[in-house]
């Protein structure tokens, strides 16, 4: 057996090895490869890192031997030795994973300095400043990602430091400024951990690279792979790579650049750089950076080569880059290429454009946009009518505004936002260890960094607004508090934020729907043409209806007439009807609500003109519709204690009687459904009519009504068919009475396993399955969802049992299979059946590929993530080919 190769050095790579020497690794290779400027070095792959973590955190045998060999190489080439007293060889240590994961391992620079060697530095840069400020990063970035010494500590060290020397800036610290702050960081690292700083650097080395490998199981790693549907098994690699410097005066910089702006999607350079500043310095915002076209005036030949690497790079990846870079005496490097993170307007922009520029086809565009991000292209924005309290501005780091209440603690954040409270995490900066806090808050505001921050980034990812760089705010950790001017904003006080331009506003403020770009009508133009599955929305009310149309719906695929019954107006005489003791009783509350729900379908079946409208007859419990049983106990006893009337005690008492007898211990698989409309046919009866008259009423307008009328909850098809011929019964009468024909449906939820099983029969009387996903999923998993979300869903999940809650991506194993047998029995006894899905799985793009998989006609979703449906569902027909093997059994 061939011994395993763990090590590569940059040109023995390519882009096309992205899984085994990770993004950063590949793209590295693959710059060097095409004679870019790139500082040599090489890549630890991923299979190292899975071999060390099966190992129980051991190197995997030889895989050390093989990084000093390649060290050699290096050396050779740069003429620098590796701890070299005279002439010493520096790298950096990064991670890189196949996918990216920006801020969320470890990272380590200026490895190899020590006593001895930041002297030869000194010596040979003639800079002994530049070359202390080397050894204080070094010995921080050490001791905080290697040795577990809290960061913040190190930074209090060198506030202090600034203090005595009566400066504000890292930067104006004297060569022994820094050495005092170098003794203070040793020192502090041995009290902290007992051990000394190393000084040999081959131990700096791989006890650098042993980090690197357990970062990939650090907590916030693992949150941003849960997060991102990462698997675990990927990895990450390893790169050394020897150092260049951007902070040994001002004929050197560090910057970031996208190569489109990710926030917009405009073609043109978006960026930051920083004179005289190491990388960190950028990102972990401890200074405020300047735009990356003020590099054009500060280095113009600089800019220009830049510049053409940059369009180099869009072209070569066909992508938007984000490109890290550093200039070291007048010369440039590129340390990293990496498709850069984009919101979804700049996502579809992007998309788009390549396609207009011939860089890619419109099936690779659609898959450029992932569909999940659309959200953030449907939900609100400021009204720009309101009158807003604008306190002070930032840099606007990531679009879209949201209100919320001032959390300064991410753990806090997180807390309270499993309360369902709305919160805006403050930050003075964020860092890794920050993202459970952004992931709960609706959005992030700091007052350092810039547009390519940390929090930036993230906030981007996720599609929450960001402001960075809000200097104008004092913030107050100890008091909990952020002041501007002689303003105190406390925690708890609702703030607002608009990412879009940076303004920072007191108090909620008015938002307005969004509008949909000529970019975004034409990626999902391109959608439509490619994809084959259907898709509605649900929708109860003729305004949800006329939404779902505005976003593309091609027709309803479910309204919930038990909705319309918990109107305030409606909702005594669905209780009069519920509460009569003879079905005469029943049938006079009947009557009076039949006009109500005419006008109701009425309104959905016209606002939907020609596109078909399924609508669910009544399926919830009646005791739903009536006063909790404590709250009425309590109301009989208060009345009691009072001298209450006792006509009005004698109403409770009974009313309370009635509602003890409806009451089940367990109502979802209790009296619902097509079991209330067997057991009370006059109640689906009704239901029946009014849908028709209303089609009738539409059909003389001129108009093209389209309803299915759908009965909930089957488990056999004798069920069905006593319940379709009741619907049929009155639709002959309506017609007879209006003269007018109809043209309508039957059909069916499939919601309980037994109504899978049993497809070929039920199909006999169906002209239409739907798949309600919610319960099918509940009675498949023996989950009730209430309990199970807030019980033990999140356990499982962490533990590994699943991977996704069932109630948020589809469980193609389990339910998928139940699912995968309907459609077949179904159309084996009639084929061509129509087939849909109306839970909420049929808005979520993995689930909506498992409906196309599987054969159905359509997916039906909330009106807002009708556009989401529509790009998934394209996406699903360009990623599988007709015919492949599919694999139906994943979770």
């Amino acid at each position: 057996m061939a011994k395993k190769k763990y090590v590569y050095l940059f040109e023995e790579g390519n882009s096309d090895m992205k899984m085994l020497l990770g993004g950063k690794g590949a793209n590295m290779a693959e710059m060097t490869n095409i004679g870019l400027p790139v500082p040599p070095g090489l890549t630890i792959t991923t299979e190292a890192c899975n071999d060390f973590t099966a190992a129980g955190q051991k190197f995997p045998a030889g895989m050390e031997e093989e990084v000093k060999e390649k060290i050699k190489i290096l050396e050779d080439k740069l003429g620098k030795k590796f701890g070299d007293e005279t002439n010493p060889l520096l790298m950096s240590v990064r991670s890189g994973a196949p996918v990216s994961m920006p801020g969320m391992m470890d990272t380590v620079l200026n490895l190899g300095l020590n006593d001895r060697t930041v002297e030869a530095l000194a010596n040979s840069t003639s800079n002994e400043r530049f070359a202390m400020d080397c050894y204080r990063r070094f010995i921080t970035m050490f001791g905080d990602v290697v040795m577990g010494v809290e960061h913040h500590k190190f930074e209090s060290i060198l506030e202090s430091q600034k203090e005595k020397a009566n400066v504000r800036f890292d930067h104006q610290l004297s060569a022994n400024d820094l050495r005092e702050v170098i003794v203070d960081y040793k020192k502090l690292i041995l009290d902290e951990t007992g051990r000394s700083f190393p000084q040999d650097p081959m131990d700096q080395l791989f006890m650098s690279v042993y980090a690197v490998f357990n970062s990939w199981n650090n907590d916030r790693a693992i949150v941003y792979r849960r997060l991102n549907k990462i698997p675990d098994d990927f990895g990450t690699a390893v790169n050394i790579q020897a150092m260049v410097f951007g902070n040994m005066g001002d004929d050197c910089g560090t910057g970031v650049a996208f190569t489109r702006n990710p926030s917009t999607g405009e073609r043109k350079l978006y960026g930051e750089y920083l004179i005289n500043a190491q990388g960190e310095d950028v990102v972990a915002g401890i200074r405020t950076p300047q735009p990356i076209a003020a590099l054009e005036e500060d280095m113009p030949v600089i800019y220009k080569q830049f510049a053409d690497i940059c369009n180099l790079l869009d072209k070569h990846y066909r992508n938007m880059q984000d490109i890290e870079f550093t200039i070291e005496r007048g010369k440039l490097y590129i340390l990293q290429t990496r498709n850069g993170k984009r919101t979804a307007p700049a996502a579809i922009k992007i998309a788009v454009d390549m396609v207009d520029e011939c860089l890619i086809t419109k099936e690779e565009a659609i898959l450029r946009v992932e569909a999940g991000q659309l959200d953030q292209l449907l939900h609100r924005r400021i009204d720009p009518g309101a009158k807003l309290n604008v306190l002070t501005s930032g840099l606007p780091a990531s679009p879209g505004a949201a209100s919320g209440a001032v959390v300064f603690d991410a753990n806090l954040a997180e807390e309270l936002a499993k309360t369902g409270k709305k919160l805006l995490l403050v930050r003075i900066e964020t860092t890794p260890d920050d993202i459970h806090g952004i992931v709960a808050a609706q959005g992030v505001l700091t007052s350092r960094g810039g547009m390519t921050s940390h929090a930036a980034v993230v906030a981007r990812g996720m599609g929450k607004p960001c402001v960075c760089g809000c200097e104008a705010i004092r913030i107050d950790y100890n008091n909990q508090i952020f002041t501007l001017g002689d303003l105190v904003v406390k925690e708890g006080d609702i703030i607002s934020i608009d990412g879009s331009n940076g303004s920072v506003m007191l108090g909620e403020v008015p938002m307005i729907d969004p509008e949909i770009s000529t970019e975004f009508k034409r990626i999902l133009e391109w959608a439509d043409d490619i994809r084959t599955l259907g898709v509605r929305a649900n929708a109860d009310t003729p305004e949800d209806a006329a939404k779902s149309r505005e976003f593309g719906a091609a027709g309803i695929g479910l309204t919930r007439t038990e909705h319309m019954f918990m109107a305030q107006d409606r909702l005594p005489i669905v209780q009069e009807m519920i509460l009569a003791s003879t079905r005469e009783g029943r049938q006079v509350a009947l009557d009076k609500l039949l006009p109500m729900q005419q006008k109701d379908f009425y309104g959905i079946l016209k606002a939907m003109d020609s596109f078909p409208v399924t609508i669910r007859l009544l399926d919830p419990p009646l005791h739903e519709f009536l006063p909790d049983a404590e709250e009425l106990m309590v109301e009989i006893t208060t009345l009691r204690l009072t001298d209450g009337n006792k006509d009005v005690i004698a109403d409770k008492e009974e009313l309370l009687r009635r509602v003890r007898a409806l009451s089940e211990f367990n109502p979802m698989l209790g009296h619902r459904g097509c079991r209330l409309g067997i057991t009370f046919p006059e109640v689906y009866a009704m239901q029946a009519r009014a849908i028709l008259q209303a089609a009738a009423q539409l059909v003389k307008e001129g108009l093209n009504p389209i309803p299915e009328i759908e009965i909930p909850l089957v488990i056999d098809v004798k069920e069905l068919a006593y319940l379709r011929e009741l619907v049929i019964n009155v639709g002959e009468e309506v017609m007879k009475e209006t003269g007018v024909k109809i043209h309508y449906t039957v059909g069916t939820m499939i919601e309980v396993p037994r109504a899978a099983l049993l497809a070929d029969e039920v199909a006999t009387q169906a002209d239409f399955f739907s798949f309600g996903t919610n319960d099918l999923t509940q009675t498949t998993l023996g989950f009730s969802r209430d309990d199970a979300e807030g019980k033990f869903i999140p356990v499982y999940l962490n533990k590994k049992i699943l991977t996704d809650s069932p109630f948020v991506v589809l469980d193609r194993k389990g339910v998928g299979k139940l699912m995968k047998m309907a459609v077949e029995l179904g159309r084996a006894t009639k084929p061509g059946l129509l087939i849909g899905i109306c839970g909420e799985h049929g808005g979520e793009p993995s689930s909506i590929e498992f409906c196309h998989l599987a054969g159905l006609d359509f997916v039906s979703c909330s009106p807002f993530r009708v556009p989401i449906a529509r790009l998934a569902a394209a996406q699903a027909k360009v990623r599988n080919v007709p015919g492949a093997k599919q694999d139906f059994g994943t979770l």
